[in-house]
């Protein structure tokens, strides 16, 4: 990708320094029609005309996209900047190009023997102080490069920047992708929500239903009250998923305490030690499910999958970071609990980020707009 990106880049600012070359005479002999009422808006539109060159090239070459609702004073107004910014890209292709015919000749003059310079026989000394003056004009050169570039670039954003459109259609298209990553969301977690019932508590009560059928049918009395005894302990293990399910489905501490009383009771219920650090003020209820969602199924993962010993939740403003130190080699792919906690985050216009080397730790950090 960078390979095939570097000569593209290096295209288009050579392509940006010939253009300079009809933009700038374009300013200087326009310059003087702009006193002139009716020529006036002849000179806007050929400007805008060069502009229009100059942002294909950018999109083209830098993948850079600028907005196009702009007028031709605008245009003008760009060109003066950009056609020097391009004279300067044309003047370190020249040294370029110099340089190359240089190293030619030095190359032919060190084939045949010669010294630098091709005046007696050259020596070790001689041909390395040419080795590094060769060096530092690459790293000029390159630089002068990737600096016009950034140029070209700022210039354009300075200049044009995103249209309102272009801003809208971005908006609309992440609104978009975001609300269908949120449906898709939901819906596995319904999934999950569906096995656990069907896997756990459902497979819980069928077998209490056993037990106090063999209870009624037993008769002996004490094997009766073992049973009802079993029958009993199951009734608890079923509550207990049933309230743990209902917990996964909204944690009702949410709306009665706010979200550092549901934190502090998540890190309760976990069967591994977690140190929660709580730095935040009361946010709103959107934002605190999103928060807490993460949280749960960090400690979850951390539990099931990575085998830790101990989960740090630290949410502050703006961030919440969970780190565990598990055997790690968590991945946000397109299926299970982190990809369905990267589209809660992303709906929120949020940043969600997982590193997980192999052997640990796992850190899930995650950046919310503040309110």
């Amino acid at each position: 990708m960078i390979r095939s990106r570097v000569p593209r880049r290096a295209a288009g600012v050579g392509l940006g320094a010939l253009t300079a070359l009809i933009e700038v005479p374009y300013v200087v002999l326009a310059a003087p029609f702009l006193v002139v009422p009716a020529v006036r808006p002849r000179v806007f539109r050929g400007a805008r005309r060069l502009a229009e060159v100059e942002r294909a090239r950018l999109q083209r070459f830098f993948d850079t996209r600028n907005g196009d609702d702009y007028d031709g004073r605008r245009a003008l107004q760009y060109l003066v900047p950009r056609g020097l910014t391009g004279l300067l890209a044309l003047g370190v292709w020249v040294c370029i190009g110099a340089g190359v015919v240089a190293a030619a000749l030095y190359f032919e003059q060190l084939i045949t023997g010669r010294a630098p310079g091709g005046q007696g026989t050259g020596t070790l000394s001689d041909w390395l102080l040419i080795v590094v003056l060769a060096a530092i004009a690459v790293f000029l050169c390159v630089q002068g490069l990737i600096g016009v570039a950034a140029l070209d670039r700022r210039l354009a954003r300075r200049f044009f920047g995103p249209s309102s459109q272009e801003l809208l259609r971005r908006r609309v298209s992440e609104l978009a992708t975001t609300r269908s990553e949120v449906v898709e969301a939901v819906n596995g977690e319904r999934r999950r929500i569906e096995r656990d019932l069907h896997d756990g508590v459902q497979q819980r009560l069928v077998a209490l239903g056993v037990l106090l059928g063999r209870a009624r049918r037993a008769q002996d009395a004490d094997k009766a009250a073992e049973l009802v005894r079993q029958a009993h302990e199951e009734s608890q293990e079923a509550l207990r998923e049933l309230r743990e399910v209902s917990w996964r489905v909204y944690p009702i501490a949410l709306d009665e305490s706010g979200l550092e009383a549901a934190l502090e009771s998540l890190a309760e219920r976990a069967t591994i030690p977690v140190d929660l650090r709580y730095a935040l003020d009361e946010p709103s209820p959107e934002l605190a499910t999103v928060v807490y969602f993460v949280a749960s199924e960090s400690v979850t993962n951390a539990v099931k999958h990575a085998n830790a010993s101990k989960v740090i939740i630290d949410v502050r403003r703006g961030e919440i970071e969970i780190t565990d130190d598990g055997c790690g080699g968590a991945k946000v792919g397109t299926s299970g609990g982190l990809s369905g906690l990267a589209r809660r985050v992303a709906a929120m216009d949020g940043e969600f980020s997982v590193q997980s080397p192999e052997n640990g730790p796992t850190v899930v950090r995650v950046t919310l707009p503040c309110e």
